[in-house]
């Protein structure tokens, strides 16, 4: 760390928005709560509409620094690109004085794991820990020169971008996905000009049939692991709440030793481009792609994989027109069970689809979702990498472990530690 970096106090450099918002002044804002951004990966999941919001919430404007206050929540934070109202569960951060702090490496401190244990050690409260801003605003921390901070902030922000843009690259990738599962599948328009035959599904095209997907693929159920295996590190075991948005995300995920991985049967390994669908609970039937992780994933009960079994890639057939709206509510429907829903391997398979005799006939469908479902992967992919670096560097370049050359005393142009 270079003599030329000064001791601040927080609340010095930074301050809290509070504007409060009625919903009777309420218009069309957009509406972002504690389950819209994502336990730490400082993404936005989902965005919520003001319409649905019933009581009295904070206004924040596009750059400000949302900030999850209650102690589980303390890594949900995110910097919109928009304006709007949010959750009074969070704290809305902005610089104090831009001559001391650009908001773009606030932005970034305000991400770090020092952060997070800062808000931890200083909240107060028993049942619900809350960060406590009296506390946190005195204390005392180190700031590079504004000009290091631009090129920090500028380094991470540009790789929480490319994120970002792969995420929307994959959602407009999903839509196209799904625009074309009902083109030939609900509206068969490629089969338009021929004759229709009524079956138990409606009317399909002449030379279609009702089949299930059995015919086309099987579900793996999930190991039943004991509890008592599980421990904090080692290799991955998926469960329902890992997946979320069409993603298998292994954030919180329990592990299992290497060792005891060896005992367990390799059809319950998972693999890149994997579907898994949830077979329990209040979200059963939704659907998730495995990207490429680089490490050993295992299927836990009530989760189920989809493998093929009529031709190659048939489960990514099934995976996306199981994650289309239409099969989900399916898989809603079938769902039995007093305490909570659940649906059986079988009662996935069992479920009844219209499909050509001649497979051939939809081959160019097919064609086209694998070349959708591989980009996706790619994209996914690429964030796993992006997401290590920046988890890698934030820290680093936050405490000055890790300096720009540019700023050292060597005058050049890279990173060094």
């Amino acid at each position: 760390m270079s003599k030329k970096w000064k001791t601040y106090k927080l609340g010095d450099i930074a301050k809290l928005r509070k504007e409060g918002i009625k919903p009777s002044e309420f218009n069309s804002e957009k509406y972002i709560g504690l389950e819209h951004i994502g336990q730490g990966n400082f993404l936005l999941d989902s965005i919520g509409d003001a319409s649905d919001v019933t009581s009295n919430k904070s206004k924040f404007w596009e750059g400000d620094i949302l900030y999850g206050k209650i102690r589980p929540y303390f890594k949900k934070v995110y910097r919109p690109k928009f304006s709007g109202i949010c959750s009074t569960d969070m704290l809305i951060f902005n610089t104090q004085d831009e001559s001391l702090v650009t908001q773009s490496y606030l932005h970034q401190f305000i991400k770090t794991q020092e952060f997070t244990d800062k808000a931890t050690e200083t909240s107060t409260g028993t049942k619900m820990p809350r960060a406590d801003w009296n506390s946190l605003k005195l204390w005392e921390i180190q700031l590079p020169p504004l000009p290091e901070q631009k090129a920090i902030a500028n380094i991470l922000s540009a790789i929480d971008d490319k994120i970002e843009n792969n995420l929307a690259i994959n959602k407009t990738l999903e839509d196209m996905a799904m625009a074309l599962y009902k083109h030939w599948f609900v509206d068969f328009g490629p089969f338009q000009d021929g004759e229709f035959v009524d079956s138990e599904l409606g009317p399909i095209p002449e030379g279609w049939e009702v089949k299930r997907l059995e015919d086309l693929i099987e579900v793996i159920s999930g190991y039943a692991f004991k509890s008592k295996w599980f421990q904090d590190f080692g290799e991955k075991v998926v469960k329902i709440k890992n997946i979320s948005n069409n993603v298998v995300d292994i954030n919180n995920c329990n592990c299992i030793t290497a060792e005891k991985a060896l005992e367990i049967n390799d059809k319950f390994k998972i693999e890149p481009g994997d579907f898994l669908v949830a077979m329990t609970g209040a979200e059963v039937g939704k659907v998730g792609v495995v990207p490429d992780y680089q490490q050993p994933l295992w299927l836990n009960q009530r989760v189920g994989k989809l493998e093929d079994k009529l031709f190659l890639n048939s489960s990514i057939l099934v995976g996306k027109i199981l994650q289309s709206k239409e099969y989900y509510e399916v898989i809603q429907g079938l769902a039995y069970g007093s305490a909570q829903p659940n649906i059986s391997a079988s009662g996935i398979e069992n479920i009844e689809i219209s499909l050509p005799n001649n497979i051939e006939d939809i081959q160019d469908l097919i064609n086209e979702l694998v070349n959708l479902h591989n980009q996706i992967i790619h994209n996914l992919t690429e964030n796993q990498n992006l997401t290590k670096l920046r988890d890698t560097l934030l820290p680093k370049l936050i405490s000055g472990e890790v300096r720009l050359k540019e700023y050292c005393e060597r005058g050049t142009n890279e990173a060094i530690s």
